[in-house]
């Protein structure tokens, strides 16, 4: 079986069509929207072929229609960019995006799945990169083959005693200094991470034309061209 993961679209629905794979399943983890201006597509593309969904604190956030207070950049981006969803998202995508499950588990071809956007103490919340030791804490009492998580947008692979911790990166905003989509599939048990180039100036002329605050353009620019990675541009507090 052959299985596409994706996490954090983030409303860039360049980034998701330019995703071109066969799959068995998709499991998508978490946080459709935010950060750009296209979610409608983002979800109905999610609620067509994705297996299996799990809740992402943003997508928590706008099923709530709880409005952000400016701060860093990310925060800046996602007080702009909320108000669009809300003009444009009707009374079933919310309800959509509130009912989405916090943890979901599952098995496929014979193996057993932990899906959560964070980790399994916060499923919403939390931060852990690729410390093994944090890890296995989090998983001292989870039985399963595979946890999939988001939420960091940097992709990794952790195989611990008993189970792999997976996280396919960020679709719609990377953060590990790679502008491209990511994503991974896993076929027959083993795990494969792959990246795809997608359009972003069609990405930035959207917000634009949703009249996004130029400023705020820029440094959604800055951030999706850089991967996430800025540090001499003003941008330090990413």
């Amino acid at each position: 079986m052959r299985i596409l993961l994706l996490a954090d679209i983030h409303a860039n629905w360049p980034a998701l069509s330019a995703i071109h794979e066969r799959f068995d399943a998709c499991l998508f983890l978490g946080d459709v929207v935010d950060y750009a201006t296209d979610p409608v597509p983002c979800i109905d593309w999610v609620q067509k072929y994705a297996s299996a969904v799990v809740r992402g604190n943003h997508d928590h956030s706008v099923a709530q229609r709880v409005f952000v207070r400016p701060g860093g950049t990310f925060r800046k981006m996602a007080a702009e960019m909320r108000p669009r969803h809300f003009e444009v998202l009707n009374d079933d995508h919310l309800t959509w995006l509130a009912q989405m499950p916090v943890t979901r588990h599952l098995t496929l071809d014979g193996r057993r799945f932990l899906l959560v956007h964070a980790t399994p103490r916060d499923p919403m919340d939390e931060y852990i990169s690729d410390s093994p030791e944090q890890w296995q804490q989090r998983l001292e009492h989870v039985d399963v083959d595979f946890v999939c998580v988001g939420h960091t947008h940097v992709p990794m692979h952790l195989e611990l005693e008993r189970t792999q911790v997976i996280n396919p990166g960020s679709v719609g905003q990377p953060r590990d200094g790679d502008p491209r989509a990511a994503y991974a599939i896993i076929d027959r048990g083993q795990v494969e991470f792959r990246r795809v180039a997608y359009d972003i100036d069609r990405t930035i002329q959207h917000m634009r034309i949703c009249g996004i605050d130029e400023s705020v353009v820029e440094k959604a620019e800055a951030v999706l061209r850089a991967g996430g990675k800025i540090t001499a541009s003003g941008l330090a507090d990413l």
